[in-house]
């Protein structure tokens, strides 16, 4: 009598984890596609500045203040995207704001006033831009568990790209066709990336069950850490003079050097952002090594590349001759790739993972309400100082930061890790 093996079923845990393992880099790859979007459509205004100035007659002043309200805004409004990416759908949350942000960025193409920009432009998008990053690293950090810092390091390379990628196709776009369609162009493209987004998922894989706490109890646990409150300063460094350098750099090579727009907005954000696309992976792969050694390692990292960096933000700004100033612009980006690969991984070690989304937004919120100042600042200075001397002033920002982090690191981070 001939005896049948019994039918081998499939494991249910190998297939969630199968499905995982292929979720989790689809869900990368989508995010790294919005992540594009997000920064390429916050980059566009400062490439076409110049024109938007000698079309509408604004003063340095008053586009420095369109600049300085959309991240006021998001800074105002991100701890709310945060608490909101704990307690609902981080999905869901991505795509509207996804959605949102590229219908105010191809209505900006239509203003034609002071009060319309600052509307659709600083209010509108600032607002929409908000609510990405808390819910899309959270979300990344629960299914890249043993590789953090790897995972958010390739999502922040989108970051790199899209302005990189922006400067140079807005560049063209405005000097050839005028700058209310780049602004067109770049928004079309982000809604419909909003729909392939809600279509792809609309049967999301179900992340860790997370507790459920009250957003007082959650800032109550978190503003108790010493640690977070100096990674939130540091960060607040590094966005002001992120942000500085993002809006008034194309218009510092036009002015010193002469060159034309296209040429102004590619080199500013090409050399920069290729230095910090190679930091970021470098540095990512090197924090999740270290870290396996003391977890503390990821914020030394953070603070000795905020140290390295610095005085190269002073040669970008002080050099005579476009050599020097690109190789610091790309030394500039390296170390502060190499920070970038760090800011919610380091931040992510001392909270706990249902407070990750609510965290993010308080930590961004902080920075860019500090950081918003940068662009009105430098612009209020122009006219007196000069963009030399204003982006050259921008290095003790980095100094300050690198202090800030190595204080946390050394004398609380035991106390306060996870």
């Amino acid at each position: 009598m001939t005896h049948q093996s019994a039918p081998i079923l499939p494991n249910p845990v190998s297939t969630i984890r199968a499905k995982r393992q292929g979720y989790k880099w689809e869900l990368l790859a989508l995010l790294w596609l919005a992540f594009f979007f997000n920064q390429a459509d916050r980059q566009i205004f400062s490439v076409v500045l110049p024109l938007i100035k000698a079309e509408l007659q604004l003063t340095d002043g008053q586009l420095g203040l369109i600049a300085s309200v959309l991240v006021w805004t998001y800074g105002l409004l991100v701890p709310v995207a945060g608490f909101a990416g704990d307690r609902f759908s981080r999905r869901k949350i991505i795509g509207v704001s996804l959605l949102f942000w590229s219908i105010c960025t191809l209505a900006t193409g239509t203003c034609s006033t002071l009060i319309q920009f600052v509307i659709l432009r600083g209010i509108a998008t600032g607002g929409g831009e908000a609510f990405y990053a808390p819910s899309a690293n959270a979300l990344l950090s629960e299914h890249h568990l043993k590789n953090r810092s790897t995972a958010l390091a390739l999502h922040q390379t989108a970051n790199y790209a899209g302005i990189i990628l922006s400067g140079l196709i807005a560049g063209y776009i405005g000097e050839h066709y005028g700058w209310r369609n780049s602004f067109y162009i770049f928004g079309a493209f982000g809604i419909v990336l909003a729909f392939i987004i809600f279509k792809r998922f609309q049967k999301d894989i179900p992340a860790i069950e997370e507790n459920r706490v009250s957003i007082s109890e959650t800032a109550k646990v978190i503003v108790r850490k010493p640690t977070f409150i100096l990674l939130t300063l540091a960060f607040a460094c590094m966005v002001f003079v992120n942000v500085g350098y993002l809006t008034w750099m194309p218009s510092f090579l036009v002015d010193k050097f002469g060159l034309t727009l296209t040429d102004a907005g590619f080199s500013s954000m090409f050399y920069h952002h290729i230095g910090a696309f190679a930091g970021v992976l470098i540095g990512g792969r090197i924090a999740d090594i270290v870290a396996k050694v003391a977890r503390r390692n990821r914020l030394y990292t953070q603070a000795i590349a905020l140290l390295l960096g610095a005085p190269f933000i002073y040669w970008m700004a002080m050099g005579d001759t476009l050599t020097i100033v690109y190789a610091s612009l790309f030394l500039f980006g390296f170390f502060r790739g190499v920070y970038d690969s760090n800011i919610f991984a380091s931040l992510y070690e001392v909270v706990k993972p249902y407070m990750r989304s609510s965290s993010s937004g308080l930590m961004l919120m902080c920075a860019f309400l500090m950081g918003a100042f940068a662009p009105l600042i430098l612009g209020l200075l122009k006219p007196t100082l000069g963009l030399t001397k204003g982006l050259s002033l921008l290095s003790l920002s980095y100094i300050a930061g690198a202090i800030l982090i190595f204080t946390g690191a050394r004398f609380f981070f035991q106390k306060d890790k996870e």
